[in-house]
């Protein structure tokens, strides 16, 4: 692993390698073996190295930087989702009574259920939906969510014509959703809690670009990190 030097780093070069080997052992997952160094054994080879050439104290303090950092990253990309579901709920709402027409695609002509949240979708996040509500439900670009992890821009699935996933509107908080609803009637928002949709609902469906689960925030910072190179100490 190490090859034992018996000249010691001098003090700006001692700095910048214990940066980049904390840097390093963040990416590989072993930065918090460091906050116990301070007791480590002896005949540890990381921490002997660190002490053997005067840098455990540096690699310390670099690497609670690159925690911080890597936490930084991570609240910036929650904000990138939040306003981006925004944005989409926003663009939702600017339908608001336009009216229902089957097949419908345009605000021109009017919407049908799915042809809405196409729409609503493509121009907001850039996610091309298929076109019809089942088709979407089973998206591989959407994943699944619970009813009560629901959140503002999520997919919302209703069996209206005695078939699964046979209506879709969008999520916009507080237990409403906004959707184009039949023949006849115009684009608007209802509550989810009410009787009818209470009964018929199938499940909810959210777009990756705006997921927000430890898996999707590991990602972001992973992405955020690929940038620090691993050191190699010779």
């Amino acid at each position: 692993m190490f090859r034992r030097t018996s000249r010691r780093a001098s003090a700006p070069v001692a700095t910048r390698l214990a940066k980049q080997l904390a840097q390093s052992l963040v990416m590989l997952g072993l930065a918090l073996s460091l906050g116990a160094a301070q007791a480590a054994p002896v005949g540890d080879t990381v921490t002997r190295f660190l002490r053997e050439n005067e840098l455990l104290d540096a690699a310390l303090a670099a690497t609670q930087s690159a925690k911080q950092s890597a936490t930084d990253a991570g609240g910036e990309l929650l904000d990138q989702m939040r306003d981006s579901a925004s944005d989409l709920v926003i663009n939702a709402m600017n339908f608001l009574g336009v009216p229902y027409r089957r097949g419908g695609n345009t605000a021109e002509t009017g919407f049908d259920c799915s042809g809405f949240t196409r729409h609503v979708f493509e121009n907001s996040i850039g996610l091309l939906l298929p076109r019809r509500s089942a088709e979407q439900a089973n998206s591989s670009s959407l994943i699944k969510v619970q009813k009560e992890d629901l959140k503002p821009g999520d997919l919302v699935f209703f069996n209206t014509m005695r078939r699964a996933f046979s209506h879709v509107g969008i999520y916009i908080g507080d237990g409403k959703f906004v959707h184009a609803p039949r023949t006849g009637s115009q684009i608007k928002v209802e509550d989810m809690r009410a009787s009818y949709w209470t009964k018929r609902f199938n499940g909810a469906r959210r777009a990756n670009q705006l997921g927000d689960s430890p898996a999707t925030l590991a990602n972001g910072m992973a992405a955020q990190a690929e940038s620090v190179a691993p050191v190699t100490i010779r």
